[in-house]
């Protein structure tokens, strides 16, 4: 696992990696939206050496100013601290247009390359593939040939989606491992690298508390929601081609439930952890088409927000589903028979990700009114990780009241910034470790979960159930979570301050 010195600083050892980072699509979306602000983040808090050189890399063509106009656009600057950082960053930058299938382009590429390498002594280089999956591979295929040296270490990020099913996954899989060494690739996802997801592994492995409940005999129900607040805006034709599955809960949710049902790792080297994540994962059998509810955002109720339909880019008649729960099984010792429920959609009430684990009822109750306890990390926005519990509500009465023990981060470490998940990320890659990115037999065992369900879906078998942009998502969500299980609370429970305008939990 990654590792800073107690006071937040830089680890020792940071500079000893001299890196030229090369951004395959430095154009796009990806790489001025995630990528170039993450390395910038990480320059700025001293976490690359000062001679790594970053080239950006693109079809397009674009000077100088153009390219660094175009990387500094999602840079927030806070402080004039940080406006003279980034002067001293950009000095790091450069560009180069090229083809991603022509030799020659990626030579001249390597000219440049080892020009900058020669000047700065780099013995390692970044791969950072910001790319569309289509060109994955040419583009492996062209760095290898024309930019693999011996003697230079090599690393290789790549972006999902990986593959769109358990046999297009397969193929991609056994194309890269031709040309490069499963040490040498990072299948990336960016939400490994988030600050409350990093963080399960500590409150499961670290905390003596929970290690004793954390099994089928005290745990009903496990519910891992991710909700967006924004449609496809018109980026429809490009979500059509996958839909909300293969886009989130393949992947973002997938890792999660690992990291929260795995077993206990020999240790925290990547290996070890990967192993436990194949492992419990494995014991997940594919998802029945009864065990699933699909929606797909129409118009606001007030008429403002366009259907999904309504995007212009997406084909006409689409079934696509922009809306998914779904509803998993752990065939294992400790998780048997406890449900693990993964929702996820677009043009939703809400944005946030957080996951729900709760409790069985009390047995033998001596009170009238009791709300199951939850433990609930939420993982964007607010960070925070907190514990419902019953109380006596203060009074001459034994009136119970839903309270709660609350580690808002905000508050708790009000002074400490969290880094962005792919600042995290690359760092991990800088660093040669792999603990937070996918393994080719994750991979594997999670699309052996997915595929069934995802062919009966593309045929057209399930028809997805319209919802208002803007709503809790389709009418049958709540009794899809209640067949479940999962109970909601008996009486009225405010969090965490009743005078902030978001108090009320939304479920």
């Amino acid at each position: 696992m990654s590792s800073t010195s107690s006071a937040g600083q830089p680890p020792k050892h940071v500079y000893k990696h001299l890196f030229t980072v090369i951004v395959l699509g430095a154009s796009g979306d990806l790489a001025k939206k995630k990528t170039f602000p993450a390395l910038f983040g990480l320059y700025k808090n001293k976490y690359l050496n000062p001679n790594t050189h970053i080239i950006g890399y693109a079809r397009t063509k674009m000077d100088q100013a153009t390219f660094e106009e175009h990387v500094t656009k999602y840079i927030k600057l806070k402080t004039d601290e940080d406006r003279a950082a980034l002067k001293e960053f950009l000095k790091l930058c450069s560009y180069q247009a090229g083809q991603y299938d022509k030799d020659e382009d990626f030579q001249s590429l390597e000219k440049k390359i080892v020009a900058l390498e020669s000047a700065s002594g780099a013995k390692e280089r970044m791969f950072y593939m910001a790319l569309p999956p289509s060109v994955f591979i040419p583009v492996a295929k062209s760095i290898k040939k024309n930019n693999y040296k011996k003697g230079i270490i090599a690393r290789l990020i790549v972006e999902k989606p990986f593959g769109m099913d358990l046999e297009s996954s397969r193929v991609l899989a056994k194309e890269l491992g031709a040309l490069f060494t499963e040490e040498e690739i990072y299948r990336i996802d960016h939400y490994l690298g988030k600050e409350m997801v990093k963080n399960i592994m500590i409150l499961r492995f670290a905390n003596s508390i929970w290690g004793s409940v954390w099994n089928r005999h005290v745990i009903d129900n496990v519910q891992i929601t991710f909700k967006e607040k924004i449609g496809t805006e018109g980026r429809g034709g490009y979500f059509d081609e996958f839909g909300i599955i293969r886009d989130v809960m393949q992947n973002h949710l997938l890792q999660i439930l690992s990291l929260i049902a795995m077993e206990p790792p020999v240790s925290l080297k990547a290996e070890d952890v990967r192993d436990e994540k194949v492992k419990v994962l494995r014991f997940i059998p594919p998802i029945a088409k009864e065990d699933i509810l699909l929606g797909q955002y129409g118009k606001s109720e007030d008429g403002t927000k366009p259907g999904y339909l309504d995007d212009k880019t997406v084909p006409k008649g689409s079934k696509t589903p922009t809306f998914a729960a779904a509803t998993l099984f752990i065939n294992n010792d400790r998780w048997s028979g406890v449900p693990f429920m993964l929702k996820c959609g677009k043009a939703l009430d809400d944005q946030k990700t957080e996951i729900r684990v709760q409790f069985k009822d009390v047995p033998g109750n001596l009170f009238e009114t009791l709300s199951r306890n939850e433990i609930v990390i939420r993982v964007q926005p607010n960070e925070a990780v907190y514990v419902k519990m019953m109380n006596k509500e203060p009074g001459l009465s034994m009136k119970t009241v839903i309270s709660d023990l609350d580690l808002s981060y905000s508050s708790r470490y009000a002074e400490v910034p969290i880094p962005e998940a792919y600042e995290a990320l690359i760092l991990d890659c800088l660093q040669g470790d792999h603990s937070n990115f996918v393994r080719d037999d994750e991979l594997d065992a999670a699309w052996k979960i997915f595929t069934p369900i995802l062919k009966t879906i593309d045929s057209g078998a399930i028809e997805p159930t319209p919802y208002p942009y803007g709503s809790r998502g389709p009418a049958g969500v709540s009794s899809f979570v209640e067949k479940y299980g999962y109970v909601r609370n008996r009486q009225e429970y405010v969090w965490p301050h009743p005078k902030k305008e978001e108090s009320k939990e939304k479920k």
